[in-house]
């Protein structure tokens, strides 16, 4: 069986995993910060509570994610079109990535985004290379409810092919 043969039978089927839609908030430690849509994001542990999130290599954002960095996650919620396109286009590193888009600030220094679901506050505590992503692992340290959490319907990803956005 060729590569590309495997490719194509792989690629309908690994791109229905589903995944959460969050933004990612980050900051670079001078004062610049941004957010990122992020979809590939999964909780690792109870004990403390952790998450992984993936995030592609090629984005300078992952320059500023050393272990020790604080971050927050931003739930999106199901059928939200603002953020999903606001972070979703992407920004440069001096860009105001917040312009238009309501936000409190977070114990953390960084900001949480108010039409969230919800926000996780975290540090980054330990990360690995997988491929052409990178796998950070965070722990948790605060969560904040925008809203009711009995009635959150978040925004869950299911991609048409499985090697691509």
């Amino acid at each position: 069986m060729s590569d590309s043969d495997l490719q194509s039978r792989l690629a309908p089927v690994l791109g229905r995993v589903p995944s959460g839609v969050f933004i990612l908030v980050a900051g670079d430690g001078s004062g610049r910060r941004t957010g990122l849509l992020t979809s590939w994001v999964q909780q690792a542990s109870f004990e403390p509570p952790q998450v992984t999130i993936a995030v592609n290599r090629s984005r300078y954002l992952i320059d500023w994610l050393k272990d020790g960095s604080p971050v927050t996650l931003n739930q999106v919620p199901k059928g939200d079109n603002l953020l999903f396109r606001h972070f979703g286009k992407g920004f440069d590193p001096d860009a105001n990535a917040f312009d238009g888009i309501a936000v409190i600030p977070a114990n953390n220094g960084l900001v949480a985004l108010s039409s969230a679901l919800a926000t996780m506050e975290g540090t980054v505590c330990g990360q690995m290379d997988a491929g052409d992503h990178r796998i950070l692992l965070v722990t948790i340290t605060n969560a904040i409810a925008h809203k009711d959490p009995t009635q959150f319907e978040p925004f869950v990803h299911l991609r048409k092919n499985g090697f691509s956005y």
